[in-house]
């Protein structure tokens, strides 16, 4: 059985950077960031890869069912038994459809959901600063923002009431948020 942690937060946050470092020095876990993933199909120049980008492009969610097919692929590929998926779940309805499609699959456990939590002047400064693609601009920054907000209290609130919340300060340096978040980790593997 496979073991599936969940690593949200808003754009900005670390949260790929962070579960990236992890998986790099913890051969245990596989990593899977669900806009690298997205954002390899709108590269790869594919008929679908064009839909993610007319919705990514400009701060949009993708539609649930590309996004829940990618990401549940992704899951029950890895050869590794303990999977990081960050990015995940951006809505309340791709929330309840990764639990529907989990409380039919043995093979998955949601094991954890953890948040890495960083104020909004802290994610605003790290996206521009980091300016990666088209997407990151202040227009479609505070758009991303507020994709994010506008879901984000029942997220924490439907994952709370599993007893799967954890939230990670996510304001301090790197190697502190990374070796946090990996004993957390370690603590439910």
């Amino acid at each position: 059985m496979k073991k599936l942690f969940l690593i949200i937060g808003a754009p900005g946050s670390g949260k790929t950077t962070d579960a990236s470092i992890i998986a790099q020095r913890d051969a245990r876990f596989a990593h899977y960031s669900t806009g690298d993933l997205l954002r390899a199909e709108v590269a790869s120049g594919s008929e679908l890869g064009k839909t993610i980008d007319s919705f990514v492009s400009k701060g949009n969610l993708v539609p649930l069912a590309i996004v829940v097919q990618t990401i549940v692929s992704a899951i029950k590929s890895s050869e590794k038994e303990l999977v990081l998926v960050d990015g995940y779940p951006r809505s309340e309805e791709q929330l309840y459809e990764l639990d529907r499609v989990l409380s039919g699959d043995s093979s998955v456990v949601l094991a954890g959901v953890f948040e890495v939590d960083v104020s909004e002047d802290v994610a605003k400064e790290r996206v521009l600063g980091r300016a990666r693609g088209a997407d990151d601009n202040v227009e479609v920054f505070y758009n991303r923002m507020k994709v994010y907000n506008e879901p984000i209290c029942a997220i924490r609130a439907f994952y709370k009431a599993k007893n799967l919340l954890f939230v990670i300060n996510g304001e301090r340096g790197i190697e502190e948020i990374v070796a946090d978040l990996h004993s957390e980790l370690l603590k439910l593997a």
